[in-house]
């Protein structure tokens, strides 16, 4: 018996692509056979995940900054016109600016979050449902949130786990208006995973710390959050839309 996600040539979108998560959703898909429009605010860093893929030339390399709302119906109309088709969209760029506690927080950290987080995945998710319609509907659309979504942040990465909380909200929005044209939405929420935003201005202590609520024992590898990506892309997840899909290890049980 043989089991294939059928992901062969469609056309794929991955934001955050030269980050560590989104590099290895990005190998992923292309793995799979998908071919891939890296997105990322570091166009050198798309370029040299590009490299690494089997048959770069398959893919493609797009340096944009997402807070640009202008730009995200070019990067649409890049990936179509490069594959010929559009299919996917896995919306992994976000930032955090972890600080000590909330009195260090400034508006510029809200502004900086909110924008990236939570307006800019509203513009890139309607342009690329825009998309999806006028090629007569269907496709699937996946955003990433996090664990804070349902736990909220600690200390000064309060707004950072509200910007995600609004992600699920918003996803859940956009899965009930898109599902009559056959378009999905789901988001991924992983927990601690082994990435330099999970490490950047966290000590060695404060790593073991939250890593000793995981019943699995350890951080997740990137990789291993890409499987729940490639099936969520596929057709055997086409009867699912508005789920959260909680990949933290077993820290959160919902």
């Amino acid at each position: 018996m043989t089991w294939s996600l059928g992901l062969e040539d469609r056309g794929v979108i991955v934001t955050g692509a030269a980050g560590g998560i989104g590099r290895a959703v990005a190998h992923a898909f292309a793995q799979a056979g998908a071919r891939v429009a890296l997105v990322d605010l570091d166009q050198a860093g798309c370029e040299r995940v590009v490299a690494e893929l089997s048959q770069p030339e398959r893919h493609l390399a797009l340096g944009a900054d997402l807070t640009d709302l202008a730009a995200h119906e070019s990067l649409v109309e890049s990936a179509l016109q490069r594959f010929g088709r559009l299919d996917a969209l896995a919306h992994l760029a976000a930032v955090l600016r972890r600080r000590a506690s909330l009195d260090e927080v400034t508006e510029s950290d809200w502004d900086l979050q909110f924008d990236t987080n939570v307006k800019a995945t509203f513009f890139l998710n309607r342009a690329v449902a825009t998309a999806f319609r006028r090629a007569g509907g269907g496709g699937a659309i996946i955003n990433f949130t996090s664990q804070g979504w349902l736990t909220g942040g600690y200390g000064g990465s309060a707004v950072y786990a509200a910007s995600k909380g609004a992600i699920v909200s918003l996803s859940r929005g956009l899965a009930r208006t898109l599902a009559a044209d056959g378009i999905t939405v789901n988001t991924v929420a992983p927990g601690a995973a082994d990435t330099a935003m999970m490490r950047g201005g966290s000590t060695e202590a404060d790593l073991a710390a939250f890593t000793s609520m995981i019943p699995l024992g350890r951080m997740a590898q990137p990789d291993e959050l890409t499987g729940i990506v490639l099936l969520l892309a596929s057709d055997h997840a086409r009867y699912i839309t508005g789920a959260t899909i909680n990949v933290s290890g077993g820290q959160i049980m919902y």
